[in-house]
């Protein structure tokens, strides 16, 4: 299953830069657009499998945490949840007044696709996903409201932590309490990492009982 995940991610990268080539990058919106209906039922799927900022962001958390340039924290002005409206609003503006004054096409998404790159190298990939992504903010909003989605069984879950570690999205947190895991909708990519490592079997895909929201912390 991982690899099939992988290869999936890597054919819509190589759909992306072909897009990016033949200047149809507006066709890459229309897909990421579609997304957000998908989410409605299927959780964020786009960004587990989809979003070429994530798939390049896989690479770079393990470049960042080899060659040690990784830290724990991000900035504490990030955590206040409204960077990712802010930015999203900056990069439509910029796109809509470079068109109409100049008649030229910002090319958004490569940008993004640097900063997501370069901000991974330096900090864990769920601060990109959950404080920065201007994508994810909206991704984040409906998919909250999926209906299939990945749930922890709290009858065979054993709190070990194993699939909080490996979360990319933080997405995942043990309860301090009961010992028990937790996954959090709104922030789920819907990836396979937790279930890889669960060793009970405890995590699922299918329809949502009930999501537990929980704001990402430090």
């Amino acid at each position: 299953m991982k690899y099939l995940a992988t290869g999936v991610r890597w054919l819509f990268l190589a759909l992306f830069l072909f897009l990016l080539a033949k200047g149809k990058l507006m066709l890459w919106f229309g897909l990421y657009a579609v997304s957000l209906l998908v989410a409605l039922i299927f959780g964020r799927v786009y960004c587990g499998y989809v979003c070429p900022m994530n798939t390049l962001m896989i690479p770079a958390a393990w470049i960042g945490k080899k060659i040690k340039l990784q830290t724990e924290n991000p900035p504490k002005w990030l955590k206040n949840g409204y960077f990712p409206w802010i930015l999203l609003a900056l990069s439509v503006t910029a796109m809509l007044i470079f068109k109409k004054s100049l008649g030229v096409n910002v090319p958004i998404l490569p940008i993004w696709l640097i900063i997501s790159v370069l901000v991974t190298l330096r900090y864990k990939p769920q601060v990109f996903h959950n404080l920065v992504c201007p994508f994810g903010a909206l991704q984040r909003t409906v998919g909250r409201f999926a209906l299939i989605g990945k749930e922890v069984d709290p009858k065979t879950c054993i709190g070990c932590e194993l699939c909080e570690e490996v979360c990319p999205a933080g997405s995942i947190a043990v309860d301090g309490d009961e010992k028990k895991a937790g996954i959090t909708t709104a922030l789920c990519h819907q990836c396979t990492n937790c279930q890889e490592v669960c060793p009970q079997d405890a995590i699922h895909y299918g329809k949502i009982s009930g999501a537990k929201e929980q704001k990402m912390s430090g």
